[in-house]
């Protein structure tokens, strides 16, 4: 018999759903993201939000559901075929290894060049002018802003497109119409359109772009196929030297907040870093920034001179002129982004000549039309300042009712990477566990503070799931990170250093398997991590063992761990107490989290999930599994 069940987030966001069969003791293969579960002898699998554990062997099952067949996969579904090859096309356009691996921009000026090749081969070289662009760089915010940005002009009534990177699951993040992650099928349409008539003149000498160029050309075919009115475009990287920059004239330009990122790749001041992002500025155009440090800011009002560019420094949104709306992101530095949003796009609406016909009596600059109060409510972006309740059941409970009492499991994810972001990261997270009535509506689309009743008998433990690139400094990061939340009386319990499951070479799916060699990852670099949060935290990292083998450790903390009894992670009983530990792999990491909940009904684990938008990703990608 075929049991079908949906499991639910607590914010009433629907879970996935799935299929087990009660009779098999066999893994088999439904529809594509739906499996029925095998029950191996003495193998108990729970389903917990559609994620499968097994008390008697996680590797077991890791390893039974990634040999589900993708070759079955393929056969039972052409679409899924032709998915998974685009992907795999896609992962023939990386270039590197590993994601530090970059060269400065001062020898790529041909890049635009490129570019622009690539776009006439396309066809695309004079359509992209009639796009009416809003075109945004920054260190931080940039995104946010883009998002804002698209969710008014859309609640204006204008067909939206949007291009924001990087993708947390699934590559179709990348490029929204009208506020919706861009269809499979129209995907692999224009994806294959691109992609044959390049590779065609790939043979006459001219290479394939490297990845973020063709995924670049690719938005804009996309937005020009799909008639947008309006194409909200964030810079990947810099700003004179990216991609994105073969926007000639844009209707006009933001510049978000700007902090030190990407040294390797912009220089190693905060004035080289905003003389790159000041390249998207184009002569006489429009533009606008948030209020900057006295560094950056010279450099901005200099170029924008010598360009007669308009240059215009926007306050942060005023919450009392949003009338008792609450923002759609979350966090308090989310109000600067919004400001900016909001003139982006007011003077987007008056240089396009839309002002006068759809608010003919707003008089008052000042005021924020109702329209752009609902796109600011409405706006969403994953992976930022969001929060997910986990659903976690008692496998024990053979009723399904999940009745059963067992702790509380929330996830808070923010993919901040910088010192100034981790800093907004820290300050969010210290609101959102104190339950800040500032953020208790929308946090994201997920949940809302304070909807499940008070947790008076509950032990609240704040754990911070962790781990960075190698290029970004631990050293500022994690100090950084704390002394923000210590400062709110905020502090964590423990710390996890997990690596990561996506690799950098490979484009996955949302519906890829999951990696199958968790247990073979080098784990030198989340030592290195562990050492320093040791450091940080307690003056010395005397209670590690400095002998362990990066590569040899297989066993997970013991439960009562993050209960603050539990000797060190690996080592002998009687060893000193440390307040972290190294995760042999993500996919365990999260079983034992929830297992850690299922044993003990009075814990609640607010686990902070930072350092890197790809742990970001792919933390996602395992919940909605």
């Amino acid at each position: 018999m075929l049991v079908c069940g949906k499991g639910f987030l607590k914010c009433r966001a629907p879970g996935v759903p799935f299929f087990c069969d009660k009779r098999k003791s066999f893994f088999t293969k439904t529809k594509r993201g739906f499996h029925s579960l095998p029950l191996g002898t003495g193998v108990r699998v729970y389903f917990n939000n559609n994620l499968r554990y097994s008390s008697n062997s996680i590797e077991v099952v890791e390893k039974a559901a990634i040999n589900m067949g993708s070759k079955e996969d393929k056969a039972d579904n052409p679409a899924l075929s032709s998915y998974d090859d685009a992907m795999e096309a896609l992962s023939t356009l990386i270039s590197r290894r590993n994601r530090g691996d970059r060269t400065p921009t001062k020898g790529n000026r041909d890049k635009l060049e490129q570019v622009v090749t690539y776009l006439k081969i396309l066809d695309l070289e004079d359509k992209i002018k009639e796009l009416k662009v809003i075109h945004v760089a920054g260190t931080k915010g940039k995104g946010s802003t883009c998002v804002f940005s698209e969710a008014i002009l859309r609640n204006c009534g204008f067909r939206t497109g949007m291009f924001t990177s990087p993708h947390l699951i699934d590559v179709r993040e990348r490029f929204r119409i009208d506020g919706l992650d861009i269809s499979e099928e129209k995907f692999l349409q224009y994806f294959w359109e691109c992609w044959k008539l390049l590779k065609e003149k790939a043979v006459d000498g001219l290479t394939m772009p490297p990845l973020f160029q063709f995924l670049t050309v690719l938005a804009f075919k996309i937005f020009v196929c799909e008639k947008v009115d309006v194409a909200v475009i964030e810079v990947g990287l810099g700003g004179k030297l990216d991609s994105t920059n073969v926007i000639q004239k844009p209707v006009v330009c933001g510049i978000a907040s700007l902090g030190m990122d990407h040294m390797d790749i912009l220089g190693n001041t905060l004035a080289d870093i905003a003389f790159h992002k000041a390249g998207i500025f184009k002569p006489q155009i429009p533009a606008f920034t948030v209020p900057q440090l006295s560094e950056a800011m010279d450099v901005l009002q200099k170029t924008a001179n010598n360009l007669e560019v308009p240059l215009e420094v926007v306050a942060p949104l005023e919450p009392k002129k949003l009338d008792g709306v609450t923002l759609g992101l979350s966090g308090d530095h989310q109000l600067v982004n919004a400001g900016l949003a909001v003139s982006l796009s007011r003077c987007w609406l008056q240089r396009t000549g839309n002002w006068k016909k759809i608010f003919p009596n707003e008089s008052k600059e000042t005021e924020i039309p109702v329209a752009f109060c609902r796109g600011l409510a409405t706006a969403r972006l994953h992976g930022r300042a969001q929060v997910i309740h986990d659903v976690v059941s008692d496998p024990q409970d053979s009723s399904d009712s999940m009745e059963t009492p067992c702790g509380d499991l929330i996830f808070y994810l923010d993919g901040a990477h910088s010192p100034e972001s981790m800093e907004a990261c820290g300050r969010w997270f210290s609101s959102a566990v104190r339950g800040d009535k500032s953020l208790s509506t929308a946090v994201n689309g997920y949940m809302r503070h304070g909807e499940y009743g008070t947790d008076l008998n509950r032990v609240s433990k704040q754990i911070l799931l962790f781990n960075c690139m190698e290029v970004r400094d631990p050293q500022v990061l994690l100090p950084k990170l704390v002394t923000t939340c210590a400062s709110s009386d905020t502090h964590f319990s423990r710390a996890l250093f997990v690596p990561s499951m996506s690799t950098y070479n490979k484009v996955i799916s949302g519906a890829s398997a999951i990696p199958s060699d968790t247990r073979r990852k080098d784990l030198t670099w989340q030592f290195r991590l562990q050492r320093l949060w040791e450091k940080s935290i307690q003056g010395t990292d005397a209670g590690l063992d400095h002998t362990l083998k990066p590569d040899g450790i297989t066993a997970l903390p013991p439960h009562d761990f993050l209960c603050g009894d539990a000797p060190q992670c690996g080592g002998p009983a009687g060893t000193p107490v440390t307040s972290s530990a190294v995760m042999p792999s993500l996919p365990l990491t999260i079983n034992w989290l929830r297992d850690c909940v299922r044993r003990n009904p009075s814990l609640k684990l607010e686990v902070l999930v930072t350092g890197s938008l790809h742990l970001v990703g792919d933390v996602l990608r395992l919940l909605k599994r």
